[in-house]
C-alpha cells in the first residue's frame, strides 16, 4: 500500500472448509484461451448469506511471482483434495418436462458453472420419458461416480432415489420382489429443485434455491435419510419417502388426467374439484407404534427409539377416512412451512401416520388451511397422529350403487396412491416400512462434516 494512506490493514481469516475452488488468475486478451499475464490466485468460497441461502464469492490474492503463486496454488489444492466427502465425478439427470420446463436452463445456467469451477466431472442424461432415469441407473457403471444428481421435481427425484436403491439391492444379490432388510444406496443423491412443490429440496435445504442446493453438493455436505418400502403381499412396489391415500391421492389422480393443462392450473383445478366431490375411503389401518423415551442422563446426545411389543402386537383402526398420510420425513414446502409431518425427522427411524377421519367439508378445509400457518394442524377431534415403524393399509372396495360414485377406483378395483408426487394404483393391501438412514442425500450442513481446521490468513 501507499505509506500516505492512513488505513491500517485488517486481517481476514478464511476457513478452508468453506473454500471449494482455487484458480490462477491471469489477464488474457479477447479470444486468448491459454497463457496470459499472471496476476495472482483467486479463492472461491461458499458464503451463507441468509438463514438458509448459500452463495459463492471470490477473493483475489494479487502476486506477480509465477513460482510463488504456483506454490500457493498446489498447497491449497492439496488441502481441498483432502475433504473426502466432496465429489469429483457426478452422474446428472435433468428432467426437461418438470414444472415450467425450466430444469435444463437451471442446470446449464446455474448448476453446471459451479460444478466446472469446483473441477467436478459430470455425465449428463436429459431424460426423455418416465422411467428413463431408472433404466439408465440399472445399467450404468455407478462405481465411476461419487454421487448422483437429479434436476427436477419431486417425481423425478423419487424415481432416481428408487433407482439408486433398487440398484443397491441388485448389486447386493437381494431379491427385488421382496426386500425385508434392504441394502444402503452406494452413492449419495443430490437434489436440484426445478419442480412445483420441491418437498425434498425444501426439507433438506429449507429453501428452493438451485445455487444453495448446488453448493451443498460441491461442499460434500451429506445427510443420512430414512426411506420407506411400499409393498403388496406379493411384491415390492417402490422405495420412497412419503405417501398419501385418500384426498391427497385422489387430487393427484385427477390432475394426471388433465395433463394437457399447465402445471399450476391443473393442480388447482384438481384440488378444487376433489374438494367439491369430497368422499371418505373405507379402509382398515394396522400399524406398529413407536415410543420415544425420555433422554437418559448418561446418553443426552443420543436419541433411542424403543419398539413397543413384538411383531405380533399390531394396533388396528378401521372406518371412513378422508386422508391417510404416511411420512418418514417432515415434508416441508412453501405451502406448508412447518411441514406436512412436523413430528418426524429426516433420520430418526420413524414414520408419522396422520389419519383424517370423515368430517364435514368446512372442518376439513380448516384442517388444510392450518398447514400454511404456525398453528397446530392436528388439533382437531377428527385428526389422529401416530409415530410408527410399519403400516398396513387395506382398502374396502365399495359394492352396490355407491361403487359408481368412487370415480378414482378403476374397473380393476385399483385405488390411487400418491407416493412422493408420483401416482400409483394398487388394488390390494399396501405394507409400508421405514428403514433408518438407507440413503445419503447432499444437504444439511452439520458441525462434524469437516474435521480439518486448516485456515488461510490473508492481509
Amino acid at each position: 500500500g501507499d505509506s500516505s494512506v492512513a488505513l491500517q490493514a485488517q486481517e481476514e481469516i478464511i476457513e478452508m472448509k468453506d473454500v471449494f475452488s482455487v484458480k490462477l488468475k491471469r489477464r488474457r486478451f479477447a479470444g486468448q484461451i491459454k497463457g496470459g499475464t499472471l496476476l495472482g490466485i483467486t479463492i472461491f468460497k461458499c458464503l451463507k448469506k441468509e438463514e438458509n441461502k448459500l452463495t459463492d464469492c471470490a477473493i483475489h490474492l494479487n502476486n506477480l511471482s509465477e513460482d510463488h503463486c504456483q506454490s500457493w496454488f498446489r498447497h491449497l489444492k492439496e488441502i481441498l483434495n483432502g475433504f473426502q466427502n466432496r465429489p469429483k465425478s457426478l452422474k446428472v439427470f435433468v428432467n426437461p418436462s418438470s414444472h415450467k420446463r425450466e430444469a435444463t436452463d437451471i442446470y446449464y445456467d446455474k448448476v453446471a458453472p459451479l460444478f466446472k469451477l469446483a473441477d467436478i466431472k459430470t455425465d449428463v442424461t436429459v431424460t426423455e420419458y418416465e422411467g428413463h432415469a431408472l433404466s439408465v441407473l440399472k445399467g450404468c457403471e455407478l462405481q465411476a461416480f461419487d454421487g448422483v444428481v437429479c434436476v427436477g421435481g419431486d417425481g423425478s427425484v423419487s424415481e432416481v432415489a428408487h433407482g439408486l436403491l433398487l440398484r443397491a439391492q441388485i448389486d447386493a444379490g437381494k431379491d427385488t420382489d421382496y426386500v425385508s432388510k434392504p441394502a444402503r444406496a452406494l452413492v449419495p443423491l443430490g437434489v436440484i429443485p426445478a419442480g412445483t412443490t420441491n418437498i425434498l429440496a425444501h426439507t433438506l435445504y429449507g429453501i428452493k434455491h438451485a445455487v444453495t442446493a448446488t453448493l451443498h453438493i460441491v461442499m460434500g455436505h451429506i445427510q443420512a435419510v430414512d426411506v420407506c418400502t411400499f409393498s403388496t403381499p406379493s411384491k415390492l412396489l417402490r422405495f420412497g419417502f412419503s405417501a398419501m391415500f385418500g384426498f391427497g391421492a385422489r387430487t393427484l389422480a385427477l390432475a394426471e388426467k388433465h395433463r394437457w393443462m399447465p402445471s399450476s392450473q391443473r393442480k388447482d383445478f384438481a384440488f378444487i374439484k376433489t374438494l367439491a366431490d369430497l368422499k371418505p375411503e373405507e379402509c382398515e389401518l394396522s400399524f406398529l407404534p413407536l415410543q420415544i423415551p425420555q433422554e437418559d442422563s448418561h446418553e443426552k446426545d443420543r436419541m433411542t427409539l424403543l419398539y413397543l411389543g413384538s411383531k405380533d402386537q399390531w394396533q388396528k383402526i378401521q372406518g371412513h377416512f378422508l386422508n391417510v398420510s404416511i411420512m418418514a420425513i417432515p415434508c416441508l414446502c412453501s405451502m406448508a412451512p412447518r411441514g406436512l409431518a412436523p413430528n418426524t425427522r429426516l433420520n430418526n427411524g420413524s414414520m408419522s401416520l396422520i389419519v383424517v377421519q370423515n368430517t364435514s367439508r368446512a372442518e376439513f378445509v380448516k384442517h388444510l388451511k392450518r398447514y400454511t400457518t404456525a398453528k397446530n394442524q392436528f388439533n382437531f377431534p377428527f385428526v389422529e397422529t401416530y409415530t410408527v415403524r410399519e403400516v398396513k393399509v387395506q382398502p374396502r372396495l365399495k359394492s352396490g350403487p355407491d361403487a359408481k360414485e368412487n370415480m378414482c377406483v378403476t374397473a380393476e378395483g385399483n385405488y390411487p396412491w400418491n407416493i412422493d408426487g408420483d401416482l400409483m394404483k394398487e388394488a390390494s393391501e399396501v405394507h409400508v416400512r421405514v428403514h433408518p438412514q438407507l440413503i445419503d442425500l447432499y444437504g444439511v450442513n452439520t458441525d462434524d462434516l469437516e474435521s480439518s481446521q486448516a485456515t488461510c490468513n490473508c492481509i
